[in-house]
């Protein structure tokens, strides 16, 4: 039985995409990097693909951070602060669960990211609920799809 890690999508099968490796023993995240070269022009914000699912427990997360050099060596953020990839993302119908990155530029020149580029850490941990918490509304679609 699987517990967590990750996959390529079916998409990014044939391209060389590396799944995602912490760096050393003591490194909490696993470090992503974008499935294609992508430009990000001044002050816009675009999605960057990873090629990359992740699958866990039910009762685990994965949180996407940007890493620390992107802001300093690129002028660009992670639109969202932190991503949250929840479990039932996983093979969800509209995306097959693909984990993309908002980023946004905020400098005054535009800046491509190359394929293999290392553009965030994800780094899995469990969460609480609360008693009575009976949810048992299943995810139908990807990005966004449990509203606004």
């Amino acid at each position: 039985m699987k517990k967590r890690g990750f996959e390529v999508v079916t998409k990014y099968l044939n391209s060389s995409i590396d799944l995602p490796a912490r760096k050393t023993s003591g490194s909490a995240g696993y470090d992503f990097s974008a499935a294609e070269t992508i430009s990000i022009p001044a002050k816009k914000i675009v999605f960057v693909p990873t090629g990359i699912k992740a699958y866990m427990q039910k009762d685990e997360v994965l949180q996407m951070y940007p890493r620390s050099s992107l802001s300093l060596k690129k002028n660009l953020v992670k639109a969202n602060s932190v991503g949250i990839i929840d479990s039932d993302y996983y093979n969800n119908p509209d995306n097959e669960g693909e984990i993309k990155l908002i980023l946004y530029n905020f400098g005054e020149k535009e800046v491509v990211i190359n394929k293999g580029d290392r553009v965030a850490q994800g780094i899995f941990t469990k969460y609480l609920s609360v008693d009575n918490d009976e949810n048992n509304v299943k995810r139908l679609g990807g990005f966004g799809s449990t509203g606004n």
